[in-house]
């Protein structure tokens, strides 16, 4: 299991080195990427060294740190953060918003979602509620986590056809979340969802994949009759904001014609 990473404030030559070792990186090539001597690097990390905000970053940028944790590494050596972080109802972030509204308006009568970096949704189309039938108040509960939503034995985990196939996507997605991130929050997300036990009618065989399919489809039994669906992830381009480097929007697609079928037909009726 991967090791919870601590937002403390310590040296930032330790921050420095925890996240070179997160990369798998040597001191030898991260120097050598950075433009500078594999000695000037270890002496940063020892502390025997202070390196200049220009240097921080420059080596943050090496090893892909996240806008919120370049941030702890600035402050970590006495520098002020230079990446804001606005509520995504605030004003600075109005435009943006709109965009998110406006993408997830077009995506209906499909689900679609938008998400913090912790699968938390923040706003969504509300298309298809029939989806969420059977599912227990609490986890339908504000904020609704999907992850939960998804893998929890009371949410939609009993419904899906392909249990097993969805669960080891979704979890292959948290394990690349915590190697980039190191989000102790998404940490303990991991731990929990992948401690849930399998529903009693998932089946104990895999289903075979389907030969022309180009994406793990979310196969899922709904009172509308069975769907399925494909889903694209969508992040913002280059943001300087960290709750806008930290969305995502889920847009789900139909998988088939018969899915599609059904949902223009559901729509027909109401």
């Amino acid at each position: 299991m991967s090791q919870a990473h601590v937002h403390t404030i310590g040296p930032v030559g330790e921050h420095i080195r925890a996240w070179r070792l997160r990369r798998r990186r040597s001191q030898l090539d991260l120097a050598c990427e950075a433009e500078i001597s594999c000695r000037h690097l270890s002496f940063i990390e020892t502390g025997r060294s202070a390196p200049s905000r220009a240097m921080i970053l420059r080596l943050a940028e090496e090893l892909e740190v996240p806008p919120r944790e370049r941030n702890v590494l600035l402050t970590a050596a006495g520098f002020a953060p230079i990446f804001p972080e606005h509520s995504l109802s605030d004003s600075a972030l109005a435009r943006a918003r709109e965009a998110i509204d406006r993408i997830l308006t077009s995506q209906a009568p499909y689900p679609a979602f938008a998400l913090d970096r912790h699968w938390q949704v923040v706003s969504s189309n509300g298309a298809l509620p029939e989806l969420y039938e059977g599912v227990a108040p609490h986890l339908l509960a504000p904020p609704i986590n999907v992850m939960r939503l998804s893998l929890h034995p009371e949410g939609m985990a009993p419904r899906i056809l392909n249990h097993a196939e969805w669960r080891d996507h979704l979890l292959m997605r948290l394990r690349r979340q915590v190697e980039l991130t190191a989000d102790p929050a998404v940490i303990a997300l991991l731990d929990e969802v992948s401690a849930y036990p399998r529903p009693a009618s998932s089946k104990a065989v895999r289903l075979a994949p389907d030969p022309g399919a180009v994406a793990v489809p979310l196969r899922l039994a709904s009172p509308l009759g069975e769907l399925s669906f494909v889903s694209t992830t969508t992040v913002f381009g280059t943001p300087i904001d960290i709750t806008l480097s930290e969305l995502m929007l889920e847009l789900f697609f139909p998988a088939d014609a018969d899915t599609a079928r059904i949902i223009a037909e559901a729509g027909s009726f109401k």
